[in-house]
């Protein structure tokens, strides 16, 4: 077993694959800086709200008021240098941490996609991807070659992206029941030709069981070089047509280009000189005295294997809490869960005043956004956040000791809205940790699966 990790961590491949792909995920995390920032959403999502949900352990992150802004224009410039390459190590750095920052800032904006890209910005810390057709490059000669496990690292991040969301989908509501498709396909009627088709149930099921198929066979079918190419073919397809039905923003395209990454070196290369050639750039030379990209070490390759394992262990942990996990959440983000359940909320709090018994309900618009105050609706952590604050708001207001209880229905995927939260417990004199939510009523149902 030893000689065998030994051998394969010695090999080598070329390095144009993983600067190809470094190129194309500066540019596509670039555009979608811009594009965050023109269509006003930084201030729209962390300068509007007075509130902000945070992630558990992660309290300390806040907005930065105005200085948000230069977070995101710092983000931005990163992007820019990891894609010419320039200053590599730094700027990939420099984007895993304020890409990161701004997602644990508020926790209403999460998206598989996003822990995605900053799993992935982590991983190129520690990969050369400036190994050729870049600044750094030219400026201390190109390697021609660099160790092969850098570039399965990728791919291997990929597949568990991918398998992990069709084991995921392998569950009764999606497969036996269409669910939530039935319910968000029809909306889209006005799509020409299509329109029509997905107003039909069978549709609902074909994008059901077409999407788990997917999820779980186009690893191995990119993996394997005879379908290497329709497996591309089909990535494009199921990821432009989820871009028409779903705002999703530019994670298909982040998951097309990424997809890449699979063909051999020669393709790459065709690239690379495609770039050249529109750009008039000229090809690094490679250094006869460095064939292989010495940057990579022992520690490196100690750190990815531990990062990947944890991805492979993570999703796992929803099986320590009892229940059901699309009602409980608890252990449900982070991991590759991707457009599984479709729930709607109503929240209503009540405040009491421990010494004169007084009580009166609370306008959520008051103190959260629109977006907000669903995503608190439906989700236990949330509400035990907003309780918490609502505590702490009143409790500072009218300097007396106040109890917060809340009257939660939710309805999931279809179902009839059922009580979510006991109304009888005292939401402030609960914490959040990692422990099961016993203060959360049971599911009147089952889901079967994964």
């Amino acid at each position: 077993m030893y000689s065998a990790l030994t051998s394969y961590f010695s090999k080598t491949t070329q390095a144009a694959p993983l600067a190809v792909f470094r190129v194309f995920f500066g540019l596509m995390m670039c555009y979608s800086i811009v594009r965050f920032w023109s269509n006003g959403w930084i201030d729209k999502l962390y300068l509007q709200p007075d509130f902000f949900f945070s992630y558990f352990g992660f309290e300390w992150v806040k907005p930065l008021g105005m200085y948000t802004y230069v977070l995101f224009a710092v983000c931005g410039i990163a992007t820019l240098f990891i894609a010419i390459g320039y200053k590599y190590r730094i700027a990939i750095i420099v984007f895993f941490l304020s890409f990161t920052y701004i997602e644990l800032m508020d926790k209403t904006t999460y998206l598989n996609h996003y822990y995605f890209i900053s799993c992935l910005s982590f991983l190129l810390i520690f990969l050369p991807a400036n190994a050729c057709f870049s600044i750094d490059a030219k400026k201390g000669k190109a390697t021609p070659y660099i160790p092969k496990w850098t570039i399965d690292s990728v791919k291997m991040l990929l597949c568990v992206v991918y398998f992990y969301a069709g084991l995921a989908k392998l569950n009764s509501d999606w497969m036996l029941n269409a669910m939530p498709l039935k319910i968000w396909l029809p909306s889209n009627y006005d799509i020409p030709i299509l329109g029509n088709l997905l107003q039909q149930e069978w549709m609902h099921y074909a994008f059901s069981w077409g999407g788990a198929a997917y999820d779980l066979a186009i690893p191995f079918l990119l993996l394997y070089k005879p379908t290497r190419w329709f497996a591309f073919i089909l990535v494009v397809v199921f990821h432009v047509l989820t871009r028409v039905l779903f705002p999703i923003g530019v994670f298909p395209f982040v998951m097309i280009v990424s997809a890449l990454i699979f063909f051999d070196a020669g393709f790459h290369q065709k690239i690379i000189n495609g770039i050249s050639n529109l750009f008039r750039i000229k090809s690094n030379a490679s250094n006869p005295e460095i064939s292989t990209y010495r940057y990579t070490s022992n520690a490196s390759i100690v750190i990815v294997g531990f990062f990947l394992t944890i991805q492979l262990l993570l999703p796992w942990r929803y099986l320590v809490y009892p229940g059901e996990l699309f009602w409980t959440e608890e252990g449900y983000r982070f991991s590759w869960r991707v457009m599984l359940m479709e729930k709607a909320g109503y929240a209503q709090f009540k405040i009491k005043d421990k010494t004169t018994g007084q009580q009166f309900y609370v306008d959520n618009s008051d103190f959260l956004t629109p977006l907000q105050e669903k995503q608190m609706s439906t989700q236990p952590d949330f509400i035990l956040q907003y309780a918490h604050y609502l505590g702490d708001h009143f409790k500072n207001k009218n300097n007396r000791e106040v109890a917060v209880f809340v009257e939660s229905y939710v309805a999931l995927n279809g179902r009839l809205s059922q009580p979510y939260i006991d109304p009888e417990i005292d939401l402030l004199e609960q914490k959040e940790s990692l422990r099961q939510r016993d203060w959360l009523l049971p599911f009147n149902d089952s889901i079967k699966g994964l």
